[in-house]
């Protein structure tokens, strides 16, 4: 395994919600892509809430705590969340809340109190409780390790569950029953139609291009440059178009080296 190189420390861009109450477990179970009803006492869960059409809105850490959940969200999106979770709430008895008082910690090695990423074992360890100080270098090692991050890579509304791999990474549990956006999920597992995922990759020979910016292969686009650090990056790449490139892939000049994430058990053609 990659050696997970980071400091520990306070991750100032998420935040924490509670899910509280006697049917909290059976709510987030209905609406969440993981499997929320068989967590054990803190033990936490990748998932995602998504939109009718099978598209990722929020995607999320799950924690069981008590007789609660927190969640570990991204704090700019924390107050939708919160929304689009009391759109569903009706009559269940549940209770959300910020929670102002608590942050999300990382740390490269076992921390106590901490669990281990649910995502990858090559991301190390998060917290929720008040950690001190800010994490240094976490971005960088996230992005080397292929995992996306909820306001730099992924939007809200634009990706679905396999681009943003959360089928490899534990986000998707696809046994359990209904839940928002679920056939077009399973559809997609089952007819194998994920042709572009995001993939962390190696820019050589000059300055990481901005976001947005298209990686080609001669004349055709294969893919977009998403967030980077130093000459590491993440793209949402079309694999079909990569088995097909015969071109270096470039991204304003700069060459694009693929690379395979350890977690990925599908095929990525030209990689490292």
């Amino acid at each position: 395994m990659r050696e997970i190189d980071f400091r520990a420390g306070r991750l100032p861009g998420r935040a924490i919600l509670s899910v509280r109450g006697p049917e909290a477990g059976h709510f987030l179970h209905n609406l969440l892509t993981s499997d929320i009803d068989h967590l054990a006492e803190s033990q936490a869960a990748y998932a995602a809430l998504l939109t009718p059409q099978g598209k990722i809105l929020f995607d999320m850490i799950v924690l069981r705590q008590g007789d609660g959940y927190l969640i570990d969200c991204a704090a700019s999106q924390r107050a939708d969340l919160m929304k689009r979770l009391a759109m569903y709430k009706l009559r269940a008895q549940v209770e959300i809340t910020a929670r102002d008082d608590l942050a999300v910690g990382v740390s490269p090695v076992e921390i106590a109190g901490g669990y281990r990423d649910p995502r990858s074992p090559e991301i190390g360890w998060r917290i929720i409780g008040t950690p001190e100080g800010e994490a240094e270098g976490y971005d960088a090692a996230r992005i080397a390790a292929g995992l996306a991050d909820t306001s730099a890579d992924l939007g809200s509304g634009e990706l679905f569950p396999h681009e943003a791999n959360l089928d490899q990474l534990g986000g998707v549990n696809f046994r359990k029953g209904c839940y928002v956006g679920q056939e077009v999920v399973s559809r997609m597992e089952h007819r194998g139609l994920a042709r572009s995922r995001i993939l962390p990759v190696v820019l050589d020979g000059g300055a990481a291009p901005p976001k947005g910016t298209d990686i080609r292969a001669g004349d055709k686009q294969v893919g977009t440059l998403l967030s980077s650090a130093g000459t590491s990056a993440l793209a949402l790449l079309r694999l079909d178009r990569l088995a097909e490139a015969t071109a270096p892939l470039l991204a304003d000049g700069v060459t694009v080296r693929v690379l395979k994430p350890a977690w990925a058990k599908y095929d990525v053609p030209g990689a490292a």
